[in-house]
């Protein structure tokens, strides 16, 4: 495994530059951005694993951000934020973070979760490359396409995934008709564990579905189990 490389996406640079120093120290490369547009040209040219990003910016705000950079780059994302407020956590991980700490925050708690979260991102992202065979999966005229990480409807038309829904969608595809819980969706999705009040995975889902239901005659590809979770119901091309 390379040495990880986290972007810092801070505005306030006393912050930006007690970060850098923490994570510097731990033997990472560390970059930094202020707003938007420098997180995006980073994340270009880098091959960024963690982005540790404020709530507060200028310009477009840190929730509007993780947006567009869960469709942009398959990046673990943490928020480190002053905005405690239980709201803006929920929708933080809604949108697809994979932690979110409040300011002010311990130095040594910070240095832990950002390295179990590199841990699972990177061993994860290492194991299903070596492991996966496959290139794309096709069903019921749909196609996931692993490579681009992309949903191929049946007119030819290519939706880019973001992480979150990739990672599920995939799931599903190397587990047809098996009845996946939230929590084991969940771990797939962001390695995390499940919460009570969590509502990430059924938020995933609920976009997933958006693509489906865009195209007119599309059977119900990923039905509801009551009481158990989800389970891929398509009919896998051999």
């Amino acid at each position: 495994m390379h040495t990880p490389q986290i972007l810092i996406v801070e505005d306030e640079q006393v912050t930006r530059n007690t970060l850098k120093t923490i994570f510097e120290a731990e033997g990472y490369t560390v970059f930094e951005a202020i707003n938007g547009d420098n997180m995006h040209q980073i994340l270009t040219d880098n091959q960024i694993n963690l982005v540790i990003m404020d709530i507060n910016l200028p310009g477009k705000n840190g929730l509007l951000l993780a947006r567009e950079l869960r469709e942009q780059a398959n990046v673990a994302l943490m928020f480190l934020t002053g905005r405690d407020n239980e709201v803006d956590k929920i929708l933080g991980l809604e949108i697809g973070a994979d932690d979110y700490i409040t300011k002010p925050f311990n130095p040594r708690e910070l240095t832990i979760r950002a390295r179990n979260l590199l841990q699972r991102s990177m061993n994860q992202g290492e194991a299903q490359e070596e492991k996966r065979s496959v290139e794309k999966y096709e069903f019921n005229d749909w196609t996931l396409d692993i490579n681009s990480r992309s949903l191929v409807n049946p007119a030819g038309e290519s939706y880019k995934l973001p992480r979150s829904e990739f990672r599920a969608l995939l799931h599903f595809c190397e587990n047809p008709g098996k009845i996946q819980t939230r929590a084991d969706l969940l771990k797939k999705m962001t390695g995390r564990e499940l919460k009570p009040h969590d509502r990430t995975v059924d938020v995933t889902i609920r976009r997933i579905r958006k693509h489906f239901e865009s195209v007119a005659d599309t059977p119900e590809i990923i039905a509801t189990i009551h009481g158990e979770g989800y389970r891929f119901c398509g009919e896998l091309a051999e």
